[in-house]
């Protein structure tokens, strides 16, 4: 009886390693970029990790360039998303031919067209706010005291300075941001008669520029471990009292508010971003 040894054995093992390997079907590799400027590589379309990736083959990914210093994780996030550098956006400009992901919910028969909004039967409310504003709580505030508010921001500056202020083209835009005892009782009220949380810090903003700006209530507050991103299309956590989101002209100002968490306590320092500037603030020293 002939008897094969281990050595003999060794080269037929790694052979049929590699011909399994190089057969085609026997494994899928899929790797792509998700909206966030992350990076996969997987084993079948079904482990993407994210939604609406852009698949790529793994010799055309871009390399990482990650960040060093800390931010808040909302602007964070959206500041990847819009970044022109960030491979999500890059790799368009590189292969403009590249094929595009079907969202999954395009799968399937096509869904039944919205139904037509119904309007609401007429309530009693209390005045809009001032002309342009966006979506808030209604306060029923006059337009004198809409003035006054505008006022106490800019007062509490000399009192407690909180404004992140940028310099471009000769023009100065600034976001002031200040706390009013008063005003909070108020917002909170108005929370509480709709049901929701009555309890949290409660700021007032305003942004105004010298000459042509934007400003779309991208505010993040961190305090200790809480880095706190309000979402401007939620009254709840931030509202409109004047002007609009969006192009600034001059002398035009947006005065609004933000329901900050409960834990944010305004007499302790805490820091204040508009996009990337930042100030250090204690709004009730």
């Amino acid at each position: 009886m002939l008897r094969r040894s281990r050595r003999s054995r060794a080269p037929l093992a790694v052979g049929a390693l590699a011909l399994a390997l190089a057969s085609p079907g026997t494994a899928e590799v899929v790797s792509g970029i998700c909206p966030d400027g992350s990076m996969f590589i997987v084993q079948s379309q079904a482990s993407i990790p994210c939604r609406a990736a852009k698949l790529v083959d793994p010799h055309d990914l871009p390399p990482l360039h990650p960040e060093y210093l800390p931010r808040p994780y909302g602007w964070e996030q959206f500041n990847r998303e819009q970044d022109p550098n960030n491979p999500y956006n890059l790799v368009d400009t590189v292969r403009p031919d590249a094929p595009q992901p079907v969202p999954p919910e395009t799968a399937g028969p096509a869904p039944m067209p919205p139904a037509p909004p119904v309007a609401p039967p007429p309530v009693a409310t209390a005045p809009p706010p001032g002309p342009g504003a966006g979506p808030g709580l209604a306060l029923g505030l006059t337009a004198q005291e809409l003035r006054d508010l505008a006022l106490i921001v800019e007062l509490m500056q000399t009192h407690a300075p909180a404004t992140v202020a940028r310099d471009a083209n000769g023009n100065r835009t600034e976001v002031r941001v200040a706390h009013s005892p008063a005003f909070q009782e108020r917002v909170l009220g108005a929370l509480a008669a709709r049901g929701g949380a009555a309890v949290g810090t409660v700021v007032l903003f305003e942004a105004r520029t010298t000459g042509t700006d934007a400003f779309h209530g991208n505010l993040t507050f961190v305090q200790g471990h809480v880095a706190f991103h309000p979402d401007a299309n939620d009254p709840a956590q931030m509202g409109l009292l004047a002007g609009s989101f969006g192009d600034l002209a001059p002398e035009q100002n947006v005065l609004g508010y933000a329901v900050l968490p409960a834990s944010v306590d305004p007499a302790r320092s805490l820091d204040i971003y508009w996009n990337d500037l930042r100030v250090t603030a204690t709004l009730r020293p």
